[in-house]
C-alpha cells in the first residue's frame, strides 16, 4: 500500500517563545517541535495566558522567538523579507481596526497590497482574487457597506476574506471567534473547515472552543503548563492530553462523547 507523503509547510525546531523583559527573557513555552501539513485546519488550544497568541505571533514573525527556529517551506522565517512573507502567510489578529471610511470591498482589497504596483491600482487578477474571496466567504451582500457598520460575526468573515484575497498558502487567525455567540462561532469554524477543503490552504487558529475543535480540526496543538501536545483529535484523546486542561471539580473530559462535560462530583 502506497504511503501518503506529508507536505510539511510550516515547522518549528526547538522553539522557545515568550517576551524580552529588559535584560531577561520571560519564556512562556520551550522546546516546541511542530510540523504542520499543507491543507489542514489546525487549532491551538489552552487556558488563558498559556501562550496561544504568543505562539501564533512568533510563527507569523510579529515577535521574535527567544530560541529556536520557524520554517516555511524549509526556509527560516527570519530569512524571508516582509514582502516574501506577505505572499506566503496572512494574519488575522484580534486588534480593533483603525477608524476609517473604508467599505467592505476596499478593506478586502487591501489584502492585495503585496502584489499591487506603487500606485496601488488593482489589476484584473487582483479584482478577480477579491471577488473570489467575497464569494468564498458568502458576503457579496455586504461589499458596499462601511466596515464599521458590521456585526462582529460579519466583520470576522470580512477579515477572513481579506486574508483569502492575499492568496497565501498559510492563514493564521488569533481567536477569530472571541467575541461571537455560539451560533456565529459554529458558522466561522464551519466556514474555515470548508475553505480548507476547497482551497487546500493551511489554516491555523487559536481558540477556547475545545469541543468544536475536537469535532472539526484536522490537527490540534494543545499547550498546557507542563508540555505541548500535537496531533489529530483522536491521538490526543487516546493520550489523555485533555485531562489536565480544566480543574476536574468543574468539568471532565468524556472519552465516549469526545467532549468536555460538567462534573457531577
Amino acid at each position: 500500500m502506497k504511503q501518503h507523503k506529508k507536505h510539511i509547510i510550516l515547522k518549528t525546531e526547538n522553539l522557545s517563545i515568550g517576551y524580552q523583559q529588559k535584560k531577561d527573557a520571560k519564556i512562556v513555552a520551550s522546546k516546541i517541535n511542530l510540523e504542520i501539513e499543507k491543507g489542514k485546519l489546525v487549532t491551538v488550544l489552552g487556558k488563558n495566558g498559556i501562550g496561544k497568541s504568543t505562539l501564533l505571533r512568533t510563527l507569523s514573525k510579529v515577535q521574535k522567538p527567544i530560541l529556536g527556529d520557524v520554517f516555511i517551506h524549509q526556509k527560516k522565517l527570519q530569512e524571508l523579507t516582509e514582502k516574501e512573507l506577505s505572499t506566503q502567510l496572512s494574519l488575522v489578529l484580534t486588534e480593533r481596526l483603525p477608524e476609517s471610511q473604508l467599505t467592505v470591498y476596499e478593506l478586502i482589497a487591501l489584502g492585495r497590497q503585496p502584489y499591487t504596483n506603487w500606485i496601488d491600482k488593482l489589476s484584473e487578477k487582483d479584482i478577480e482574487k477579491v471577488e473570489t474571496a467575497i464569494h468564498q466567504t458568502e458576503i457579496a451582500h455586504l461589499k458596499n457597506r462601511r466596515f464599521y457598520e458590521l456585526s462582529d460575526g460579519q466583520l470576522q468573515r470580512v477579515l477572513i476574506a481579506r486574508a483569502l484575497a492575499q492568496d497565501t498558502e498559510i492563514i493564521i487567525l488569533d481567536e477569530p471567534t472571541a467575541h461571537l455567540d455560539m451560533h456565529h462561532t459554529i458558522k466561522i469554524f464551519s466556514l474555515l473547515k470548508k475553505l480548507v477543503a476547497e482551497t487546500q490552504k493551511t489554516v491555523v487558529i487559536s481558540s477556547h472552543e475545545v469541543n468544536l475543535s475536537i469535532q472539526l480540526a484536522d490537527e490540534i496543538i494543545l499547550i498546557t503548563e507542563n508540555t505541548l501536545h500535537s496531533g489529530t483529535p483522536k491521538k490526543l484523546i487516546e493520550e489523555n492530553a485533555f485531562d489536565t486542561l480544566f480543574p476536574k471539580e468543574l468539568v471532565i473530559f468524556n472519552k465516549e462523547l469526545q467532549q468536555f462535560v460538567i462534573s457531577k462530583n
